[in-house]
């Protein structure tokens, strides 16, 4: 598929980009999927001027009316379901499921959710309080009002894993609370946020309310954080580039809200499921080919059961096939790009002369006619917590295991020894005390015997993998700034 030459979306108009065009390659064929717009300093200056203008309007417009055009564009966006899922899987190398459920589907599923979040209340009274007189007047009963108000003008930088469920997740709760937004998609594979802009357009969205703006050029994103018109970034993406952008938001005390880096780590007890814990950690190869930072990457498991866990992945990786990700049966296909497959190919080979042993996979695979960007799903043993593989984010299919011996606090220690702190997973038969180690862990969440997600419950990071927290409600509490109304009665 090739679609036509993508314009900018901004201030409610199609704009043909300063820039020009360039091509985006189809991971798994490296087919050109269409043509992307390459915006200018100026343009992106452009579209956050029009998102300022539009605010005050938007901002004051009822709830129900916000609520309606997310669902209308939810609907526009489940009646374009098939070629939309078809744009996702070239774009991004997604097996057609992903693409289909993980991808298009979440992002419809966002736009529900926060349809019915516009209508969630922003007000909140407090209990009075009753002030004797004194220096600051006389006596009185004074009430208070808790108030949730929209930041302003929201920039959506988001990532290329997937470009319906993470714009979803940020331009879906802005709206909502009444934000107007620039969005920045990732450059590898922005076509399927412009659909979504397009959604939205028909669904009726003033103009300057969204606007789209893209580009390979490290001045586009610059351009879309450092605006004076922008309140507020919103950044999902590797650690090194959200320090960056915190670093540049500091400077004009932007709003952030980060979801950066994992390294997620998976606790495996002796008494553990191990069928379980090897579906839940199997997901990793699996999942976007390893390209997730909530995947349970870094596997800890008591020595009882090393070996048998080991033995056990290996049989599941038997029966990944990796192939054209628009194949019936294919489990695994590429990674976004060449560059990005030579990197954790790299990761392999520092494994190795680290005095890791490749338990599974290593080698390249071959699929059709030896085009696109494969990655074997690769198992390194034998690890310890100083190697880089077992510290540093791969973002690729590739599991690294670490035995302790000890008891719950060694396994802790090593969990925690980690400069991420995203998600982590705890594997036991025993609930209590996958419970007490659950709490103990240093991680913005934690999967007790399950790799699954409560999509209402809080999602983010604790040290460097992010600043804030989104998801359900609290995505709508953070595109607000709270403001106290208190009054004399």
């Amino acid at each position: 598929m090739t679609e036509e030459p993508q314009p900018l979306y901004i201030g409610g108009e199609r704009v043909e980009p300063a820039g020009g065009h360039y091509e985006v390659i189809d991971p798994a064929d490296e087919s050109v999927v269409g043509l992307a717009p390459e915006a200018s300093r100026a343009q992106v200056e452009e579209a956050a001027r029009a998102a300022a203008e539009a605010f005050g309007s938007w901002s004051r417009t009822r709830p129900e009316e916000r609520a309606a055009i997310l669902d209308r564009a939810a609907d526009i966006m489940q009646r374009e379901f098939e070629p939309w899922t078809a744009l996702a899987r070239a774009e991004t190398g997604a097996p057609t499921g992903i693409a289909r459920g993980m991808q298009v589907g979440v992002g419809v599923a966002r736009f529900r959710r926060y349809a019915k979040g516009a209508l969630e209340p922003v007000e909140r009274g407090l209990p009075p309080q009753v002030t004797e007189a004194g220096p600051m007047g006389r006596a009185s009963i004074l009430g208070a009002l808790e108030v949730r108000q929209p930041v302003g003008v929201v920039t959506c930088i988001t990532s290329y894993n997937n470009p319906w469920a993470n714009p979803a997740g940020k331009v879906a709760p802005a709206l909502a609370m009444g934000n107007t937004v620039v969005v920045k998609p990732a450059p590898q594979d922005p076509l399927s946020v412009f659909r979504m802009a397009d959604a939205l357009h028909e669904a009726g969205v003033p103009a300057g309310v969204v606007n789209v703006v893209g580009g390979r050029s490290v001045e586009v994103g610059e351009a879309a954080v450092d605006s004076p018109h922008v309140d507020m970034v919103s950044f999902t993406g590797s650690t090194a580039v959200g320090q960056r952008i915190a670093e540049v938001c500091g400077r004009s005390m932007k709003r952030q809200l980060m979801e950066l880096g994992g390294k997620g780590a998976a606790i495996v007890f002796e008494d553990a499921d191990l069928d379980a814990a090897v579906m839940g950690i199997g997901t990793t190869f699996s999942f976007y080919s390893g390209q997730i930072c909530t995947a349970p990457t870094r596997v800890i498991v008591h020595r009882s059961v090393h070996d048998r866990l080991i033995e056990k992945l290996t049989g599941y990786l038997a029966f990944m096939k990796v192939g054209d990700p628009a194949e019936a049966g294919t489990v695994v296909g590429p990674v976004i790009s060449a560059a990005h497959r030579d990197r954790v190919e790299s990761y392999v080979e520092l494994g190795k002369k680290e005095g890791a042993r490749i338990a599974y996979g290593g080698e390249r695979p071959v699929v059709g006619n030896g085009r696109g960007f494969y990655v074997a799903p690769t198992l390194l043993v034998d690890c310890t917590n100083d190697m880089r593989v077992v510290r540093e984010e791969i973002f690729g299919p590739v599991v690294v295991v670490v035995p302790f011996d000890g008891d719950e606090e060694e396994a802790i220690r090593l969990a925690d020894d980690s400069d991420f702190g995203l998600l982590s997973y705890v594997w036991s038969g025993d609930s209590a005390r996958a419970f007490r180690v659950a709490r103990r862990l240093r991680a913005g969440g934690v999967g007790v015997n399950t790799i699954g997600r409560n999509m209402e419950a809080p999602f983010g990071g604790f040290k460097r993998s992010g600043v804030g927290r989104d998801v359900g409600s609290y995505a709508l509490h953070a595109y607000s700034e709270m403001q106290s109304i208190v009054w004399t009665g």
